[in-house]
């Protein structure tokens, strides 16, 4: 007999809910008939010494639909759901996108060391679109990055483009589009690097690490992302989502007994009792969800974060933010019998807005807004999980280089959704459609028609601003769009203040770094809001505490609202590298900028005829 968990958003129907024998057959269905029959070879076990392989992948990518003709009869036949090319999601229709017909996208499972080439076919008919490898540095095949207009020039429809690089990092990743809003309306999935498992430090703590056992989730709504985001910046809608998704299924709850089909299969795992297993969660979230991760009668054991170990840390309870990735392992100890796993959302997704809602108790890792300024036992931040990589250079006492990247949401007058004098932001009467502008050191990132990485001989360097460059403009008062760029040398060691001033909002942003990993050596609440003056002298004072011993590693991490984030980062990695805000409303209007690493001498060549682009005026 097999322990099952299921895995869905809270508030689908009661918690308690007994299995019909049907939901418990379709499980075992998807199991002997699914993708686990036709698993890639690359997805093996890992062995020390062995020579790597070359993993090819074919990504389609299609304007779809929740639901179709693939479906026939989901969910009222529920073993229809799992028929090929259905998307189920959470049983209300709704145009998507996909790669290959599937919600997640492929995952990508390979040994540390492989090679991977992807071949993305765009037939998305009118939208243009590029694929990220979020958690691989691709050092060595920086052009593969995957950013419209730094790295390449977007994937036009009915067009092809080749990725390829070397599955250097280790863990559990992600890719996803960086296009627009495709992420949030289907193009993205998981990435898995394994090392063989008597070179992990965590090893001997887990017996299994399946495929079958990644997790991820996905706050989810029921139009499409380009009609929520008008919408929510031209009208008077919001941003916030409907419900999650668990590997592409769940059930819609409206509230106040408005369910949706309860019919709706949801994620299932099955472990056996006796054994030790390790879960990788992957949150692709794109809007400000927040998810709070818990399993009835178990404790959680996180060992890693974003492709880094850290000591193992038991817990209650755990709070993924957008991009982030945690591994832990759990222990099958318990009776057998059918156990759910919680999903709560918080923030937007909590029960002032949503049907998500809180309900983990005890001792959680990476709690909303709480640094090391908190004194109780019951948070572990991201600064205090203690890394079991050693000490390196960017844990130095003193950095080269010190940065302060401040923002909130501004009364900005910004042409994209204002115009003057007709409509500008003082003259909107109905409050309702006053929408504010987030930005980092009040500039807004705007990109130039053609990617400054793979063109860089193209580059008027005067075009490039930051605060410097804009010490002489009113960017407070006046809005400030321009190709936000900081320059840093090769093999520095940059600290970087994240500041969430918070007067405007209590919101969240998970900040993405992209061709680096970071340490985590700060994290404060320092009230519910905060001005930079405030954050500079208590540096410049000696007030804040650093891990510059053992901070973990990460590539993507949150900052509490009204406190500040310091990371710092080895800058080894020559080339542009965008680091943005990974809520897709925000980056998409500009909560971004980028780092020049290095000077144009120290960046690898850019390959033989790689495609270029730009204004034809």
């Amino acid at each position: 007999m097999f322990l099952l968990f299921i895995f869905l958003f809270p508030g689908a129907f009661s918690v308690h809910a007994p299995l019909s024998k049907s939901g418990q057959d379709v499980f075992f269905r998807r199991v002997l008939v699914g993708e686990d029959t036709n698993r890639h070879p690359c997805s093996r076990k890992c062995v020390a010494g062995e020579a790597p392989m070359i993993c090819e992948y074919d990504f389609t990518l299609e304007l779809y639909d929740v639901l179709s003709k693939a479906c026939f009869d989901c969910p009222n036949k529920v073993e229809d759901c799992f028929l090929l090319d259905c998307v189920p999601a959470d049983g209300v229709k709704r145009s998507i996108l996909t790669v290959n017909r599937k919600l997640p996208g492929p995952l990508i499972s390979v040994c540390h060391g492989d090679k991977v080439i992807v071949n993305v076919e765009n037939h998305l008919l009118t939208d243009s679109t590029t694929i990220h490898w979020h958690g691989q540095k691709v050092k060595d095949a920086p052009y593969m990055d995957g950013v419209p207009y730094i790295s390449q020039c977007p994937i036009l429809p009915e067009s092809s483009f080749r990725y390829k690089f070397i599955a250097e990092d280790a863990g559990t990743h992600l890719w996803h589009s960086h296009i627009g809003l495709q992420r949030g309306d289907g193009i993205f999935g998981g990435i898995v690097v394994r090392s063989p498992k008597n070179l992990d430090p965590h090893g001997s703590l887990y017996d299994f690490d399946l495929d079958e056992h990644v997790m991820v989730i996905l706050d989810w709504d029921h139009v499409s992302e380009t009609t929520k985001f008008t919408s929510h910046y031209h009208n008077v809608g919001d941003g916030k989502p409907i419900t999650i998704l668990v590997n592409g299924l769940g059930r819609y709850y409206g509230g106040k007994e408005q369910f949706g089909n309860l019919n709706m299969p949801t994620a299932r795992f099955t472990v056996k009792k006796g054994y030790r297993y390790r879960f990788r969660v992957i949150n692709t979230g794109f809007l400000n969800c927040p998810i709070d991760i818990s399993i009835d009668n178990h404790t959680l054991n996180v060992i890693s974060s974003d492709g880094y170990d850290f000591k193992s840390t038991e817990a209650d309870s755990l709070v993924t933010y957008a991009g982030e990735r945690f591994d832990f392992i759990l222990d099958a100890n318990q009776p057998e019998d059918v156990y759910w796993m919680r999903f709560g959302g918080i923030m937007d997704c909590d029960e002032r807005f949503a049907s998500a809602f809180q309900v983990a108790k005890g001792k959680q890792i990476n709690p909303l807004n709480h640094g090391t300024e908190s004194s109780s036992k019951a948070f572990v931040t991201a600064p205090e999980l203690e890394s079991l990589h050693p000490w390196d250079e960017s844990l130095k006492e003193i950095p080269d280089y010190t940065y302060y990247i401040a923002y909130d949401f501004y009364k900005a007058n910004n042409p994209s959704f204002y115009k003057s004098p007709n409509y500008d932001f003082n003259n909107i009467k109905n409050k309702d459609m006053l929408t504010l502008t987030p930005q980092l050191n009040y500039i807004s990132m705007k990109l130039l028609p053609f990617p400054i990485f793979s063109q860089r001989n193209e580059i008027n360097e005067d075009l490039f601003c930051n605060e410097t460059t804009l010490k002489d403009t009113d960017c407070k008062n006046n809005f400030c769009s321009c190709p936000h760029v900081i320059q840093v040398d090769l093999n520095a060691v940059v600290e970087l203040f994240l500041i969430d001033k918070g007067f405007a909002y209590d919101a969240n942003h998970p900040f993405h770094l992209h061709g680096h990993a970071f340490r985590v050596v700060a994290m404060e609440r320092v009230g519910s809001d905060v001005e930079l003056e405030k954050v500079i002298e208590m540096n410049e004072k000696g007030q804040i505490k650093r891990n510059l011993k053992n901070a973990p590693w990460k590539d993507t991490v949150t900052v509490p609202d009204g406190g500040f984030t310091v990371l710092r980062f080895h800058a080894t990695n020559p080339g542009y590298w965008l680091f943005h805000c990974h809520l897709e409303f925000h980056a998409e209007v500009g909560m971004s900028l980028v780092f020049k690493v290095g000077q144009h001498a120290d960046m690898v060549s850019v390959p033989d005829n790689f495609p270029k682009c730009g204004n034809y005026i």
